[in-house]
């Protein structure tokens, strides 16, 4: 996954979660520092921030990686329900950039702030109103921000698409529903983390340095459209 390419790539990794992983996070002998915090309390996240400084002196690069949302109907969801799924999927990251804010304000090399979104936040996301709309906002988050704080701070989102976690059968089903999935994307197949990842390592590094404000789609070249399968056309029954 994500702190596993870093720490492959030499970074020294903090990641934090409100529970440790089941197992230390390492890659080529390098472990990465685990800070036990609940991203949708500023406090908190002031402390993961800290802890970063304290380990390296500096913070160049954050990943604001955490979200998610049960389904629920969006008839019926509560207020509770929908305020917290917000400030887990956009008040977190804003919180989370405002408090590396200074610390990359004053480093020479500024920093760099990767926004991870979802397709659900650019397509229809049924039984999911708030997730989508915070991943949405996440986006112009990411827009705004790279004008305010630039040039010192390079601010991107990436939007990603149908992955294989260790929930996606949750979703997906077995593997057999995961390849049936997989045959609606372009590219064949669901996307793996590591797919991510290294794109995130890409926008991370001096490589995507004129790289700033953009919305990055990391989705397979999208799911088709669902007219391919059903018309009768004779361009549409090519096409799929």
């Amino acid at each position: 996954g994500m702190a596993l390419r870093f720490l492959a790539a030499g970074a020294d990794v903090v990641i934090c979660a409100r529970r440790p992983p089941e197992e230390p996070v390492t890659a080529d002998g390098r472990e990465a520092q685990f800070v036990a915090a609940d991203v949708r309390d500023p406090e908190q996240i002031a402390g993961v921030v800290e802890a970063a400084v304290e380990r390296t002196g500096r913070v160049d690069t954050l990943i604001n990686n955490a979200g998610g949302a049960p389904p629920a109907d969006s008839a019926t969801v509560s207020p509770r329900f929908n305020e917290k799924i917000v400030a887990l999927n956009l008040m977190a990251p804003m919180a989370f950039s405002q408090a590396v804010y200074p610390v990359m304000q004053n480093q020479d090399s500024g920093g760099v702030i990767l926004n991870i979104s979802s397709v659900s936040g650019i397509r229809p996301n049924p039984m999911g109103i708030a997730y989508g709309a915070a991943k949405a906002g996440l986006v112009n988050l990411s827009e705004t921000l790279a004008v305010e704080w630039g040039p010192k701070i390079r601010v991107l989102t990436v939007t990603v698409g149908l992955i294989v976690t260790e929930d996606a059968h949750l979703y997906y089903g077995d593997q057999a529903g995961i390849d049936a999935v997989g045959e609606t994307i372009a590219m064949g197949r669901m996307g793996q983390p590591d797919d991510v990842a290294d794109v995130c390592l890409f926008l991370a590094s001096p490589l995507a340095r004129w790289m700033s404000g953009a919305n990055i789609k990391v989705h397979g070249g999208g799911e088709k459209p669902a007219y391919l399968g059903v018309s009768t056309g004779e361009v549409a029954g090519e096409e799929s």
